[in-house]
């Protein structure tokens, strides 16, 4: 299903993240920072595991990308395409930390490249966080 609905979403996040200048990596990377942060599941039970929860903020970015999808955004704005791409990307690197892309070795591929990204926009963040609050 995520190849069907979310692969190239992802993929064309992730070529116009390696295409960019660096002002526009950190544009990137402040919105798949704000979509992680927007994926944190309502999780009141602490006894949770990492797959679990990584499973439950798949399924907000996933819901988060649908309904961007249904609200009919136009991928002709490019920052609401850029913004419905970070989330299916978050979806992708939460279903790859969730060990969803066993079988499928590409997906496994993609998933690993997402990961990255999410994880180098959420450090990025964390240590420009003083930068960005002053804009």
């Amino acid at each position: 299903m995520d190849r069907k609905q979310h692969e190239a979403r992802d993929r064309r996040l992730l070529k116009n993240y390696l295409s960019a200048d660096g002002p526009s990596k950190a544009a990137i990377y402040e919105l798949i920072a704000g979509a992680v942060a927007g994926c944190q599941p309502d999780v009141s039970d602490a006894k949770l595991d990492g797959v679990r929860l990584a499973q439950a903020s798949a399924q907000v970015a996933l819901k988060v990308v649908r309904m961007r999808e249904h609200q009919a955004f136009d991928d002709s704005d490019k920052l609401a395409a850029l913004i419905t791409d970070a989330y299916a990307t978050v979806a992708i690197a939460y279903r790859r930390a969730s060990a969803a892309y066993t079988v499928d070795e590409e997906m496994q591929k993609l998933g690993t490249a997402a990961v990255y990204l999410v994880t180098i926009a959420t450090s990025y963040l964390a240590a420009h966080s003083d930068d960005i609050l002053q804009k």
